[in-house]
C-alpha cells in the first residue's frame, strides 16, 4: 500500500527541490556586500535631483484600462474569427452578443466622456 505512495512522495520532493535549488544556490553564490555604487540610484547617466514621485492625470489610467478592455476583446475575438466556418449560427450569434456589449461599453465611456481629453 505505501509502495503506491512512493512515486507520489517522490514527485512531491522534486517538485520543491527544483524551484528551491536555484534560490539556495544564488543565495550562496551572491556577494555579501554590495559596494555604495552599486546601491545608488542611477537614471539615464545622471544622479536623481529632485522628488521623483510625479502626479499623472486620471485620464491616462482610464485610456489605458480601454486600451486593456478592447485589447483583449481582439483577443477573444481572433480564435472566433479563424473557425468562423466551423462555429455556424451559435458561433456568430455568441460573438455578436459579445460584440453587442463591447459597443456598449464604449458608448457608456464615450457618454461619461472618459475618452475626451481635456
Amino acid at each position: 500500500m505505501l509502495a503506491n505512495y512512493a512515486f507520489i512522495g517522490i514527485f512531491f520532493v522534486a517538485a520543491v527541490s527544483f524551484p528551491l535549488a536555484p534560490l539556495v544556490l544564488a543565495f550562496l553564490l551572491r556577494p555579501k556586500r554590495p559596494t555604495p555604487i552599486k546601491q545608488s540610484t542611477y537614471e539615464c547617466g545622471l544622479e536623481a535631483m529632485g522628488d521623483m514621485r510625479m502626479q499623472f492625470k486620471v485620464q491616462y489610467y482610464l485610456y489605458a484600462l480601454a486600451f486593456v478592455i478592447f485589447d483583449i476583446e481582439v483577443v477573444l475575438l481572433y480564435p472566433w474569427a479563424v473557425a468562423f466556418n466551423q462555429l455556424g449560427l451559435y458561433g456568430f450569434t455568441a460573438a455578436t452578443v459579445f460584440l453587442l456589449m463591447l459597443f456598449a461599453g464604449l458608448v457608456y465611456e464615450w457618454r461619461k466622456g472618459a475618452l475626451e481629453w481635456v
